[in-house]
């Protein structure tokens, strides 16, 4: 990542769903690789997998200084994070990719996701299907239609650090600037 990108503190926001093992590579193997670049980290879980992930919230919090979110906050309370400059999400499920790419934001991670497509906010997604999932006949036109809104679909952990090495320096050269906030 660029110096401008760390000195700026520039915002990822890294989404996770359920999928098998998510509970053993998430932590070391996406958030503190990812902090490790430069990103400040606003995560936030669907609700299954923050069940998976609680115990590991600590540890999370410490890489980022940001709660970790599951939930939505009271109309009266303040956004726990600021407005990500791009986003991930990994591990994505069948159901959380449909969901994400027809706008049905029913959880608190899917709401953040649905606006930041809404925004055109860089997004790479590591889908996490089985066989049957990815052979349904509608999910091919689900992830058309992600791609078709500039979300870049990675196929392993490793390539959603390479995807983020591209976005990088439109981020440090502000142009995600001014965006909405996600709630």
């Amino acid at each position: 990542m660029t110096g401008a990108l760390v000195s700026g503190a520039a915002v990822l926001g890294v989404v996770a769903s359920a999928g098998g093992g998510v509970e053993r590579w998430f932590v070391d193997g996406l958030a503190r690789p990812l902090a490790a670049k430069g990103w400040r980290l606003a995560i936030t879980f669907t609700p299954t997998a923050a069940r998976w992930l609680e115990p590991r919230a600590d540890s999370l919090r410490a890489l980022t200084a940001l709660p970790v979110r599951w939930t939505s906050r009271l109309p009266w309370e303040p956004k726990p994070h600021p407005a990500p400059d791009a986003f991930v999400f990994a591990p994505a499920t069948a159901n959380s990719l449909v969901k994400l790419a027809v706008g049905i934001a029913d959880n608190q991670a899917l709401t953040v996701l649905c606006e930041a497509l809404g925004d055109r906010k860089p997004m790479v997604v590591l889908p996490q299907v089985s066989e049957g999932q990815a052979a349904h006949p509608a999910f091919e036109g689900h992830l058309a239609v992600l791609r078709s809104a500039g979300v870049v679909l990675a196929s392993d952990p490793e390539s959603v650090m390479r995807e983020l090495d591209r976005v990088a320096p439109l981020v440090a050269l502000g142009e995600n600037a001014g965006n909405a906030a996600t709630g």
